[in-house]
């Protein structure tokens, strides 16, 4: 996982090995508990039904509240982000996600459910969009599709691991007179804090910081950077200039896109395992837990082999076509296989493939677009703005879905994968120069191991 598809006769092949073996683990652990965080309602409405009297349309409803305030905090977030350092920006997101989990397994009421929903999107806001951000400043764009797919790995791990110990949490874990979905909350949200500690301790803000690297390799990588920015002006960054990336009509066009998207994609990962319990109401927790890990293994799978032709063609926009169409395919097979539970879980794992593979190339296509001074908070506003399917999708099926069947609500999502894959052809974006097209950088000095 740690080697980038960099050429062997790359200069840069040992700073890039060094920089990905150091800040992955954290970067990789952020997201997974973020999405965990973020979605681990999904398995303990199972529990919390009965408790607090939540239908199919409110659990729509809690899920997708989430993002409301997360919508709105993004900007702010990501230049928050830039002014006062990676380092200490995440530790705080990281903190503050992770106590508010915490707290959410002690609710009482659907009402204080809601807050609860509402508090962790304020906490979150920013994750996402500040670790794209993040990856800029450390990866040129020849490995940059490859780097974003390594984090967004991080979202089927985090999903096979809410999926196997969230069912095995609601069959077994009733301690000190607290329902079982209670501790998914508590066990799952406590990592966080952990995690935010170790990276205000561990992560280096930028290459200038990186004191595993040697002062050759960090002017080498820094310089490797910058050339992705040739011909830019070089005057200092403002408030107004970072946000004027809202009026470039690309970054309009691609959040408007991303927008349907996300639609299919939260769509999918909150209501999986409502689909999967459906599918045979004689599956236990623990049961639906694992087999709703496989799409998400298929889909990890998937996600890699995806990033690594993307990379290596340089071609990102036909990529997402073809996976933007294949998750709806799946989803409209798991309509028509809802009763055959094999044929179901082939189809969710076509959906798994398309949601999860097509975020590599298409934030690659993303940062690709962004001049270096928009790159704050065109990521964060094209996130921003997907993030309203977040709201708009698990809302929507949570209200058509009937008591005996959630996949009557799907054809929303379905519908919006179909409009994205329609809208990225008229999207045009320079191609991205040939991976080792620029190889005559200076060698960094190599020091003993």
């Amino acid at each position: 996982m740690a080697n980038l598809n960099v050429e062997a006769s790359d200069p840069g092949t040992r700073t890039i090995r060094k920089v990905t073996l150091r800040i992955f683990p954290i970067v990789g652990l952020l997201y997974v508990f973020n999405y965990m965080d973020r979605s681990n309602i999904s398995y303990a409405e199972l529990g919390m039904r009965d408790d607090l009297g939540i239908t199919t349309a409110t659990f729509g409803a809690v899920a997708s509240v989430f993002f409301l305030a997360y919508v709105v905090l993004e900007i702010p977030s990501n230049m928050m982000l830039k002014k006062v350092g990676a380092r200490l920006w995440l530790a705080r997101i990281a903190i503050s996600w992770g106590l508010v989990t915490v707290v959410t397994g002690f609710v009482d009421s659907v009402t204080h459910l809601y807050v609860a929903r509402i508090a962790l999107g304020i906490a979150e806001a920013g994750l996402f969009p500040g670790l794209l951000l993040y990856l800029t400043f450390w990866y040129r764009g020849k490995e940059r599709g490859q780097a974003i797919a390594m984090m967004a790995l991080a979202q089927p791990i985090a999903m096979i691991l809410g999926s196997m110990t969230g069912g095995w949490i609601l069959d077994h874990a009733h301690w000190l007179d607290l329902s079982s979905w209670r501790w998914v909350f508590i066990l799952q949200g406590a990592p966080a804090i952990l995690i935010g500690i170790v990276t205000f301790i561990w992560l280096p803000d930028k290459p200038a910081d990186a004191r595993f690297l040697t002062p050759d390799e960090r002017t080498w990588l820094q310089a490797e950077i910058d050339k992705e920015y040739v011909g830019e002006s070089a005057e200092k960054e403002t408030v107004r200039g970072q946000l004027s990336a809202l009026k470039n009509r690309k970054v309009l066009y691609m959040a408007a896109a991303n927008f349907f998207a996300a639609c299919g994609l939260y769509g999918f990962t909150f209501f999986l395992p409502k689909i999967v319990q459906q599918l045979d109401p004689s599956y236990s927790s623990t049961s639906i837990g694992l087999l709703g890990a496989i799409p998400f293994l298929v889909g990890a799978v998937g996600m890699l082999i995806v990033a690594r032709t993307s990379d290596r063609t340089g071609e990102r926009r036909l990529h997402v076509i073809g996976l933007m169409l294949l998750a709806a395919l799946g989803l409209f097979g798991t309509i028509v296989f809802r009763h055959t539970p094999a044929m179901a879980l082939i189809c969710l794992s076509m959906v798994a493939v398309g949601v999860l593979g097509y975020m590599a190339p298409y934030w690659a296509l993303a940062a690709r677009v962004l001049p270096r001074k928009e790159t704050a908070v065109g990521l964060a506003g094209i996130n921003s703005i997907a993030a309203l399917g977040g709201f708009v999708s698990p809302y929507l099926i949570g209200k058509n879905a009937t008591a005996d069947d959630v996949t009557v609500g799907l054809y929303f999502p379905i519908g919006c994968l179909v409009v994205c894959a329609v809208m990225l052809p008229f999207l045009k974006v320079p191609r991205e120069r040939e991976p080792g097209a620029d190889t005559a950088a200076p060698t960094p000095a190599t020091t003993a191991a």
